[in-house]
């Protein structure tokens, strides 16, 4: 039996390729997502062992906790700056052979030949100071460092995406304002260009204390030992003469801090990645289990006589499991050398969005391979199960039947319908409990909901299929004869309707709710700003980054502002666990937003207070006059008194403090967004004008009235949300290839039936259109019905996120149908290749086939 087995899969290559395509697409998702944060995770680790290669120990500041979160992504966020006058304590160890003090904050710089500021959404802009360690691993590519407070080294990536070149000059925003400088020198990480799309500008120390608002402190301190004191001597020499709260580190534990950091959030990434490799396996298994249902029912005399001779039931079902396993093993191995390309891919998407990894060769780790191959082969072999238990039934008689591809029994719908109904029971228990019971594994249970349900619906899906189908195709009947016959081998089988469009119906069901909670989203996003934002314009970056104080100060002298008010955003822990809270001017704050205080007044938010959302305020038990027992990277615990309960607002979140307390705890001093109230009676065009005349220095900055901002603020949506949809395109694209591969095996079952059309008159034309409508019937059913459990998800979303503020269910009708004439297109388009093999049949051999 295993010998008859692998000459049959090698017999009939074609088959073995269209089952193992959809195995290949899945895991090499898998794989592609491996090799890329692997290779990330090694380009990183390389330039933490680069970094902490240029210095022995790091003096700092002592940190209550690991900060997160915070503005400016400079990298120092909570730790406070130590004053410069240690650098001379630290230089008078004997242990010591250099010391360097250490500056870092924000520079944005701007293009010199469009005039717009560089730097997107997600990486930094860093401004930083050139030290005697700093040689070791910044690399000069051309010119030389930084020497004078007109001077500025910038990096290799920023130089050449945006066409600088040594002598030029360039306006660099800062936290006091725009300054003008002249590029010394260009330099790379090594071998990098640049740290991953950050951009660089790096002064002489002088300059960098003054521009980065750093005078009379450093960030940290760079020690380098005498020959023959090891790191951890120096370290303890250098600890025993520093004042309370600044401690002394070895600079390889910074680089592992900074790794640990980095891998959490690639951690995310990867699961992110993966969650949709889990979904292209998902759908990919219904195609195999669909291909392995259609051989099976081929192969019927076939197996009926390995049974004659002598064959058991176990024999038989072994062998089907064997050719599975056989075929998850091979598409598994192309799967993995998919999964480079996917790498590559996947690295230039990140490129296109301005995150630009260092230049290391991809990470093939065992693990990967390991992960990849037992994946691809275990969700082929579950997906074979089913199939292989139905060739087991095959009886020794139906050898002596007439050839009849469909010849396995299959049972009743009556037993499928109550199986059916209880998997999507459970899977919508599962996924209502996830959504609105709040467990502690809510998305696993989502998840896991989502799956079975979508099982579930499959199994229901044969019940409606002819009918609906039906409905779908009587438009299309109208056609023509060849149309009515298409329309036919639709409802006649509907199991194979229904497992065909299985895939395409997951795919399109999860992108309909993408789309759905993406426009409820905005949708409620909008309502929210309607009730409370009261502003006449929004001040921010065009790329979301955190900008200089100066901007608010100008607007501030503007005649037409009644109101400039100014908002930032920060990490900070309550209860050791990591929360974001945002700080406010109370003075202005009624007058650029409608704050709903349930309790308390705004009047009494001082540098000891804070305001809490009230649903969280309930959650905890909290009432007014209550402590927070807040704690802050700084200063440790800090507990803040509730000084009012508010209604769900947007912009305030879950906490809110008095902007004189964030300047107490936090570093940097940098705005997220400032709001504008005219006065009564001011031009609305006039004003926006005068702020915009204020800013031009500025050239990073938007002046947005209300339409404008929430024009903006849905962009940003629409982008986020469009990568995950693209994503889930992937599970489409494997899903047409499993049309492509039901139609393709249906030829082989019906090779008889189209000689007998053929040889009563059906012309070539007329098979080809025959086989295109029935795959467009069975690709609107699938779309029909993933558009409809799409609906019900999204709206189950909705109604679970509620809470979270989004509040309006919002269905993108136009888009929806956009969905379903695609799937129709779609549907054609895989019938093209299935459609001309079956045109070219030869009639007298097809009608002799068995």
């Amino acid at each position: 039996m295993f010998r008859a087995t692998i000459k049959g899969l090698l017999a009939k290559k074609f088959r073995l390729i269209l089952t193992a395509i959809s195995v290949v697409l899945g895991v090499g998702f898998v794989a592609g997502t491996y090799v890329l944060t692997d290779t990330m995770n090694a380009a990183f680790d390389d330039l933490f062992s680069t970094t902490a290669q240029a210095s022995d120990v790091t003096v700092r500041a002592q940190n209550a906790f690991d900060a997160e979160g915070g503005p400016g992504g400079s990298g120092n966020e909570g730790r406070e700056p130590i004053p410069e006058d240690i650098l001379p304590t630290v230089e008078s160890v004997p242990a010591v052979a250099s010391a360097s003090g250490d500056v870092t904050g924000y520079a944005q710089i701007i293009n010199p030949n469009t005039g717009e500021a560089i730097g997107g959404f997600g990486p930094p802009t860093i401004g930083l100071n050139w030290t005697d360690t700093s040689s070791d691993v910044l690399s000069i590519r051309d010119g030389e460092a930084p020497a004078g407070p007109s001077d500025v080294l910038i990096d290799a990536g920023t130089a050449a995406s945006n066409d600088i070149a040594v002598g030029d000059t360039l306006e660099i925003l800062l936290v006091g304002g725009p300054r003008e400088f002249t590029v010394s020198g260009i330099a790379g990480f090594g071998d990098a260009d640049n740290l991953a799309g950050a951009t660089l500008a790096v002064f002489d120390t002088p300059t960098a204390q003054e521009v980065l608002d750093k005078e009379g402190v450093y960030d940290a301190i760079s020690v380098i030992g005498v020959e023959g004191v090891s790191a951890t001597e120096l370290r303890d020499d250098v600890g025993a003469v520093l004042p309370d709260g600044v401690e002394a580190v070895t600079t390889a534990t910074v680089g592992e801090e900074n790794a640990e950091q980095l891998q959490e959030g690639l951690g995310f990434f990867q699961t992110f990645l993966l969650v949709f490799a889990g979904v292209s396996l998902f759908v990919g298994s219904f195609i195999i289990f669909n291909t392995f249902s259609i051989i099976v029912a081929q192969r019927t005399r076939e197996l009926a006589l390995f049974r004659a001779l002598g064959a058991s039931r176990r024999q038989v079902m072994t062998s089907v499991i064997v050719e599975a396993g056989v075929v998850g093993l091979v598409a598994s191995v192309i799967g993995l050398a998919f999964g480079v390309v996917v790498a590559i891919l996947l690295r230039g998407l990140l490129g296109l969005i301005g995150i630009d990894l260092p230049s290391t060769s991809l990470q093939i780790l065992p693990r990967t391979i390991v992960v990849s191959v037992i994946v691809g082969v275990i969700v082929t072999l579950i997906a074979a199960i089913i199939p292989a238990r139905r060739a087991a039934r095959v009886a020794p008689v139906e050898a002596l039947r007439e050839a009849d591809p469909s010849a396995v029994r299959e049972r009743g719908l009556g037993r499928r319908l109550a199986l059916g109904l209880v998997v999507t029971g459970l899977g919508v228990a599962a996924l209502a409990y996830g959504l609105f019971g709040q467990p502690s594994n809510a998305a696993t249970l989502v998840g896991l909901g989502a799956a079975v349900t979508f099982l579930g619906v499959t199994m229901l899906s044969p019940l409606f299929a002819g009918p609906v189908s039906s409905a779908i195709g009587a438009p299309l009947a109208r056609l023509g004869l060849a149309s009515k016959i298409g329309r036919r081998n639709a409802i006649r089988n509907p199991r194979r309707t229904a497992r065909t469009s299985a895939a395409l119906m997951i795919g399109l069901g999860l992108v309909a709710m993408v789309a759905i909670l993406g426009a409820s989203l905005k949708g409620s996003f909008t309502a929210a700003l309607e009730e409370t934002l009261r502003a006449d314009f929004t001040v921010s970056t065009q790329s979301f980054l955190p900008f200089s104080p100066d901007v608010a100060a100008r607007i501030e002298q503007i005649p037409d502002a009644e109101a400039v008010s100014r908002f930032r955003t920060a990490g900070f822990r309550v209860n050791d666990q990591t929360s974001f809270l945002t700080a406010v001017q109370p003075d202005t704050l009624d007058a650029v937003a409608e704050i709903d205080l349930v309790q308390g007044d705004l009047a009494d938010l001082g540098t000891e207070q804070i305001l809490v959302h009230e649903d969280l305020a309930t959650s905890k038990g909290w009432a007014l006059g209550d402590e927070v027992p807040a704690a802050f990277a700084s200063v440790g615990d800090r507990p803040l008194t509730i000084a009012g309960i508010y209604a769900r607002n947007e912009m305030l979140g879950d906490y809110a403090i008095n902007r004189e307390l964030y300047d107490e705890l936090y570093t940097e001093n940098l705005d997220d967004f400032v709001l504008v109230k005219l006065r009564e009676g001011a031009d609305p065009a006039t004003a926006q004008s005068e702020i915009e005349d204020a800013v031009a220095p500025f050239r990073n900055i938007e002046v947005l009235d209300q339409t404008g901002f929430r024009e903006k603020q849905a962009g940003f949506l629409d982008q986020l949300l469009g990568l995950v949809t693209v994503l889930l395109f992937f599970a489409i694209m494997i899903a047409w290839f499993g049309i492509v591969n039901t139609l393709s095996l249906s030829i082989h079952e019906r090779t008889r039936e189209l000689g007998l059309l053929r040889a009563v008159g059906l012309s070539r034309k007329q098979v080809k259109r025959m086989i295109r409508i029935e795959a467009a019937i069975i690709a609107l059913f699938g779309a029909v019905l993933g558009l409809v459990i799409g609906i019900v998800f999204g709206w189950a979303l909705q109604q679970a996120l509620e809470p979270e503020g989004v509040s309006e269910l919002v269905i993108p009708g136009g888009s929806l149908v956009i969905y379903l004439i695609f799937a129709g297109v779609a549907g054609v388009l895989a019938a093209i290749g299935p459609a001309r093999r079956a045109s070219k049949l030869d009639v007298l051999q097809s009608i002799a086939y068995e």
